[in-house]
Formats: C-alpha cells, sequence, structure tokens
C-alpha cells in the first residue's frame, strides 16, 4: 500500500465516508502480496523507510521478475536487489531498462526517489577484498539519505595508513569498518573515535580464517568501548544500522 493510499483511506474515516472496520480490513489485507513462492510485504516502506530487498541467491532468476514488478506497483521508492548476479540483472534489464548494477557489491538498483544526504557516516576496510562488503553498507546508507566517506585499505598490517587519516573521522556520527582475516582493525578504530563503530567481519583470509569466523570471534571480544557487531559479509545490515544511527544523531530534538 502506498503513502499516498493509506492517507486516503484514514482521510474517509476522519471524514465518517468510511467505516473503521473497512478501513481495518484494508489496511491488514493491503500490505502482502502472495506469490505463492514469496509473500511481499508493501508496509515495510512505511515502516522502515525502506521497500522490501530482493536477496537474490537461492533464487531463479525467474522468480525475481514478478517480485520486483510487485514492489514497483505498491511501493514509491527504491527498489533494491542484492546478491545478484550479472545474470540477474540482465534478466532485471529486459523489463527494466533502467536498473542500475554496481558490479563491486553484486546490487541491483531501480531508482525512483533521491535523498538529501545527511550527516556523516564513514566506511573502512582493512583491504581491497574487503570492499564488496563495504560497498553493500555504503549504497544502503547512500541510499536512505546519508552521506558517506570511504576509507579502504587501511588494515593493521600497515596501520600508519589509518593513523595517517583520522581527520576522516572528525564529525561522523558512526563508523563502518569491515575486515577479513583476524578481524582487528574496528577496535583500533574504536579506541581513536567517540562514536559508534558497527564491525563487520569478513570471510576473507586463509584457512584459519574459517570462512570469517576468526574475524568474527575476535570483534565480539574486542575490548574497545562502542563497537557493536553484525554477521559475517552483512553489509547490509551493517548500513542500515549506520542509516539508523546517523539519522537520530541529526534529528531535530522535540520542541
Amino acid at each position: 500500500m502506498r503513502k499516498e493510499e493509506l492517507s486516503e483511506i484514514l482521510g474517509k474515516v476522519k471524514r465518517d465516508e468510511m467505516p473503521l472496520d473497512e478501513a481495518v480490513a484494508r489496511i491488514a489485507a493491503e500490505p502482502v502480496t502472495d506469490l505463492g513462492y514469496a509473500k511481499l510485504d508493501h508496509h515495510r516502506e512505511l515502516r522502515k523507510g525502506l521497500p522490501e530487498v530482493v536477496y537474490c541467491e537461492g533464487k531463479h532468476k525467474d522468480m525475481i521478475r514478478p517480485i520486483v514488478e510487485s514492489l514497483l506497483e505498491k511501493n514509491t521508492g527504491n527498489v533494491l536487489l542484492t546478491r545478484a548476479s550479472e545474470e540477474v540483472y540482465e534478466e532485471v534489464c529486459k523489463s527494466f531498462p533502467e536498473a542500475e548494477y554496481r558490479k563491486e557489491a553484486r546490487f541491483i538498483l531501480i531508482r525512483r526517489e533521491e535523498s538529501e544526504q545527511l550527516g556523516k557516516i564513514v566506511v573502512v576496510t582493512g583491504g581491497t577484498a574487503d570492499i564488496p562488503v563495504a560497498e553493500e553498507a555504503c549504497i544502503v546508507s547512500e541510499l536512505t539519505g546519508n552521506a558517506v566517506e570511504r576509507l579502504y585499505d587501511v588494515g593493521v598490517s600497515g596501520v600508519h595508513r589509518l593513523l595517517s587519516r583520522t581527520d576522516v573521522f572528525h564529525g561522523a556520527n558512526v563508523i563502518v569498518v569491515a575486515a577479513g582475516m583476524e578481524g582487528a582493525l574496528p577496535s583500533i578504530v574504536g579506541g581513536l573515535v567517540d562514536c559508534p563503530v558497527i564491525a563487520v567481519p569478513t570471510s576473507i583470509g586463509y584457512g584459519a580464517n574459517l570462512g570469517g569466523m576468526a574475524a568474527l570471534l575476535s570483534m565480539l571480544n574486542s575490548c574497545a568501548m562502542g563497537v557493536a557487531v553484525v554477521n559475517i559479509d552483512n553489509g547490509f545490515g551493517a548500513g542500515y544500522i549506520a542509516n539508523l544511527i546517523n539519522k537520530a544523531a541529526v534529528r531535530e530534538p522535540p520542541r
């Protein structure tokens, strides 16, 4: 249900043009489109500020087009598809040629609105191999209306690269740090700044990295204050949480 449709229903209730029980029934029924293999939550945009995001891994490309069509019909915001292959992108483009593909992050974006870039989020990586996960965080943060600054390849094997760029952290409301291997970088950043740090363990590393488990456990055991941790390779989750923190920081206090 679009915001305009919800406003129209509420307006009819206020003007006594629609019984309350009918309005409740319509609002309860409208939020979900049942495609059989997928049940799309169209009220997520109203609740979260971003329509339901399509996770493409594990879905056949023929399943994705009807999902995108429904999201475009029932929602007003940008449509975002994560972990999308080039094959999926080619399929989406057949019906939606305006779709953009961010190859590095494996994101497909159908852009329908631009938003003001508020506050400041800094996204940091330990190495170049961590950039795809970091770019997930950047894209989600930018699409939800946040100003993002990137600081890549400043890991602990050459920590002077980070220490020479601490000016980037000035004015940041939240910092996202993506790192693999032993996952030490968020602790170092956390010890240098006074804002929240969201640590993202990546699956980058040799055998004992255990697909990101070593980095995850290191980050969970951080002794630096203000460091929180998301799941392995979850740049999307980190970007959305960073959006919430940044928006809370720039929001005007209630009068």
